[in-house]
């Protein structure tokens, strides 16, 4: 399948065969331009007139940090070590998440106009979606460092690891929004359906509480949840003195390589149904 990129972008083609596309090298500068371009336009028009800007990115974790905080702490008496700023973690590594396939769900027609545009690589608005919200967790990060301080917890010799989490979720996340992001195209319930599907994730996710609590008879259906061993993992590099268990996380790596390609491959070939959809 060839998709020829022309038009108002600089003329190319790009070969879909294998895992990747053929690109020259001026090819893959152009993407990674038009990515960066995407990116910029994207925080800029949602934080155009607001007068907090990307602080809002922040409410909303914090906000919920606080009903969690008060429930949790003072009335259940959940006894966890360091728990705002482990629950602060954890709602950062599922804001990141739940963003991204939220917004996937819509991308293509909120981009309908771009879409319509000759020799447009459609392929990397859901990717432009995730790196958006990445953007956000990376921002947000300095505050979580500044809780931990706060809270009393030594920065760990392992947070370099922190990068390799991340390239997991990201490669974890794009696979999915590739399938969302087509199917909504066809399915105008897929975003409704997904909205539910991740409120009950969320709560079979160990964000508000540490996986240490769950019951024995339950832990084998938290392993099957790759998102409970990232938000594990995440806090192991950030607030804990020990490794993250790297087992689940290769077999996390793999699925994702093979959900990414699963998924760019079903988005290419529901591509050429776009324009007559949206």
């Amino acid at each position: 399948m060839e998709t020829a990129i022309g038009g108002g972008f600089p003329a190319m083609k790009v070969v879909h065969r294998g895992l990747f596309p053929q690109l020259s090298r001026r090819e893959v500068l152009h993407l990674r331009d038009l990515i960066y371009q995407l990116v910029g336009r994207e925080l800029k028009v949602r934080y155009k007139r607001s007068v907090l800007g990307i602080a809002w990115t922040l409410l909303n974790p914090l906000s919920q940090l606080l009903v969690f905080a008060t429930v949790f702490r003072s009335v259940l008496k959940l006894s966890i070590p360091h728990y705002a700023s482990s629950v602060f973690c954890g709602l950062m590594v599922w804001t990141w998440f739940q963003a991204s396939l939220t917004e996937a769900t819509g991308v293509i027609n909120a981009n309908a106009t771009l879409i319509r545009q000759p020799g447009f690589p459609n392929i990397i608005l859901p990717i432009v979606t995730i790196l958006v919200h990445m953007i956000h967790f990376v921002l947000a990060l300095p505050v979580l460092l500044l809780f931990l301080l706060i809270d009393g917890v030594t920065f760990q010799s392992d947070i370099w690891q922190l990068p390799v989490l991340m390239l997991l979720q990201l490669g974890f996340t794009a696979g999915l929004s590739y399938i969302l992001a087509a199917t909504s195209v066809s399915f105008y319930d897929t975003k409704y359906t997904v909205g539910v599907l991740l409120q009950l994730l969320f709560y079979a996710t160990p964000v508000f509480y540490d996986i240490s609590v769950i019951p024995d008879r339950y832990q084998f259906w938290y392993w099957l949840n790759p998102m409970s061993h990232l938000v594990s993992a995440y806090r192991a590099v950030l607030l804990q003195d020990a490794q993250p268990n790297w087992l689940p996380l290769l077999g996390i790596g793999i699925g994702a390589l093979g959900l990414f390609v699963i998924g760019r491959g079903y988005f290419i070939a529901q591509s050429d149904r776009f324009v007559e959809k949206i």
